[in-house]
This record gives C-alpha cells, sequence and structure tokens, in this order.
C-alpha cells in the first residue's frame, strides 16, 4: 500500500480573469430585466396617485430606515432614470464576469452600503436613484484588475475610465440635487467588492495543505 501526497488544488486562472460574463445571454436577461423593473416603477409612480420617491432614504430618521431597500429602484422623473439607464445596462453587465452567483454578492453589497452611507451621512430631503449603484459597479470594474493582477481587466478598466471617467467627479460635492453621498459610498463599497472578491478566488487557489505521514501510511 503507498499513499500519494495530495495534489495541489490549481484555479483557472481565466474565470478569474474574465472580462464577460461565462453566459452573456443569461446575464443580458438579467441586467434587462433589472432596467425594465426600474422603468416598470417609474410608470407606476407616475400613473398611479403616488408618490413613490417618499419612499427612499431619508438621513439619520428611523423611518427613512428602509428607503436603503429601495432607494436604487426609484427616481425623481423620466430624465433621471434615462440619465443612469446606460451606466446601469453596461456597468451592471460587465459585473457578471464572475458569475451571476458573484454579481449577486457584489450588488447586496454596494447597494445596501451605498444606502446606509447616504443614511449616516446625508444631507436634508429624499435620495433616490441606482446611481450609487453604478458608480459601485464602474469602481469595481476599475479596481479588480489590480487585485487580481490581470492585464485584461486593467484594459476594460482604461477604456471605462476615458468613456466615464469624469462620472467619477459626481463623488464630490458641490453639485445642488444630486447625493454625492450616494456616488461616494457606492464607489467605496464597489471598492471593497473587489478586494473581498480578489481575496475569495486567492483563498480558493491556495495549494491544499500536504498532510503529515503516519506510521500507518508508509508504503507497504
Amino acid at each position: 500500500m503507498e499513499t500519494l501526497p495530495v495534489k495541489p488544488v490549481t484555479s483557472d486562472r481565466r474565470a478569474v480573469n474574465r472580462i464577460l460574463p461565462p453566459n452573456p445571454r443569461q446575464a443580458a436577461v438579467v441586467v434587462a430585466a433589472f432596467t425594465v423593473l426600474l422603468y416598470l416603477v417609474e410608470l407606476i409612480d407616475v400613473v398611479l396617485p403616488v408618490d413613490l420617491d417618499q419612499f427612499g432614504v431619508v438621513p439619520r430618521t428611523v423611518s427613512g430606515l428602509d428607503g436603503i431597500l429601495w432607494s436604487p429602484l426609484l427616481h425623481h422623473g423620466w430624465g433621471h432614470l434615462l440619465a443612469n439607464t446606460l451606466p446601469v445596462l453596461i456597468f451592471g453587465f460587465l459585473a457578471m464576469a464572475g458569475g451571476l452567483g458573484q454579481w449577486v454578492a457584489v450588488t447586496l453589497t454596494i447597494w445596501l452600503g451605498s444606502g446606509a452611507g447616504v443614511w449616516l451621512a446625508g444631507g436634508s430631503g429624499v435620495t433616490v436613484g441606482a446611481s450609487g449603484l453604478a458608480f459601485g459597479w464602474l469602481a469595481f470594474l476599475l479596481v479588480r484588475g489590480i487585485f487580481t493582477r490581470s492585464m485584461a481587466q486593467l484594459a476594460i478598466a482604461v477604456v471605462l475610465f476615458l468613456y466615464w471617467g469624469s462620472m467619477l467627479l459626481g463623488v464630490l460635492p458641490g453639485h445642488p440635487g444630486i447625493s454625492w453621498q450616494g456616488h461616494l459610498f457606492g464607489a467605496v463599497f464597489g471598492v471593497l467588492a473587489a478586494w473581498l472578491v480578489a481575496r475569495s478566488n486567492r483563498r480558493a487557489a491556495a495549494p491544499a495543505p500536504v498532510p503529515a505521514a503516519q506510521p500507518g501510511d508508509l508504503a507497504g
């Protein structure tokens, strides 16, 4: 009888460094469905005699806490929603490169983190809109290549930055009517999500420890 060493577990670097979703059709359907949901919510807000925007985040109030859950689904009119549509579609799709499960975890991290940041540090009034989520996805896409040391992901990050880099100015105060806090905390939690994903990937790639040989395990 002979005991062989345990083979190290190797990760698929192509999966870690992927720049497009493993199932593009599924990713497109998920992101499109989410975008359609945003439009349906806005249509209901316009057609029905209710003001859904009141259910957004109201900073530092107990009644405004549940707005953390609803705020990204609500918008101040069609113009606001149209401005967020393209970033949501593109960033949301690209952020699914790690698969649907990872995307859900990343999205929840940004969604809840951005909302909580607005609740803690936001100004007066009600904050609504998916831009915090879009900022988080963009930040996630910009830094993931640094954490994974992926040239392909860094190249995509450069393209995104060149086209949408000015969008990051939205994390700075000074734009009346715009929640820079939501943008800032969305970006912060997008970076955090990228770090957590990279850390998880490194743990999965680590070789399994080789158990010490026992007397009964020796070749015989």
